[in-house]
């Protein structure tokens, strides 16, 4: 796969990415469901840069939500320079396919998310009770670089409570698959799992 190619597939994923997180952030309110089927739904939640759903205030709980916000975003910006450079090196050196498809996924996916966190808060309003305006005259939610990732698919598969042998958990109600995620997710997810399955084709010696 060339680097052309690899740009190819990237915007591929961003405009399906971006496409399904505008229309959920204009047309939906924040909580606001769609049961396609039983076991998927449309779920519009918002989370704070994490994949999967993950807060940050669950990771970075020794500093403030909006300096976490900051430092996370910066971070998975400096990041994403990197996984760049990782592309263009893999692709000039004509390694393996699925090396080039694993970076080329996860770096789609992590610019995805990297475009909401960084500028969903300014070109939109708040979704609380209400469905976002885009380029709101009021302005947005909040500032550059405190913008909030936007989450829809949702697959509870099973719910239901854990049989009281099951080790620590027992008892317990519990969903399966719990994490909302959205489209960039499952790039990143995508290209991690290909590393790992394929990890000697990926890497060869």
């Amino acid at each position: 796969m060339s680097l052309k190619q690899a740009i190819f597939l990237i915007g591929i994923i961003l405009v399906i990415d971006q496409a399904s997180k505008i229309y959920i952030k204009t047309h939906f309110a924040l909580g606001e469901d769609i049961h396609v089927f039983n076991w998927f739904k449309i779920y519009f939640i918002e989370n704070d840069g994490m994949a999967w759903g993950t807060k940050i205030s669950d990771i970075l709980t020794s500093i403030t939500d909006r300096t976490a916000k900051i430092a996370l975003t910066l971070f998975r910006i400096v990041a994403l320079f990197g996984i760049g450079y990782w592309l263009y090196l893999v692709t000039k050196k004509q390694q393996s396919k699925i090396l080039i498809w694993a970076v080329a996924l996860v770096f789609a996916g992590a610019l995805g998310n990297i475009i909401d966190s960084v500028f969903y808060g300014v070109i939109f309003s708040d979704s609380y009770g209400q469905v976002a305006s885009f380029l709101p005259e009021t302005g947005g939610y909040d500032s550059l670089l405190h913008g909030k990732v936007v989450d829809m698919l949702y697959f509870p598969l099973w719910k239901g409570y854990l049989p009281e042998w099951v080790p620590i958990w027992g008892g317990t109600y519990f969903t399966f698959f719990e994490p909302v995620f959205n489209v960039a997710d499952m790039a990143i997810s995508t290209g991690f799992i290909l590393l790992i399955v394929f990890n000697k084709t990926a890497f060869g010696h």
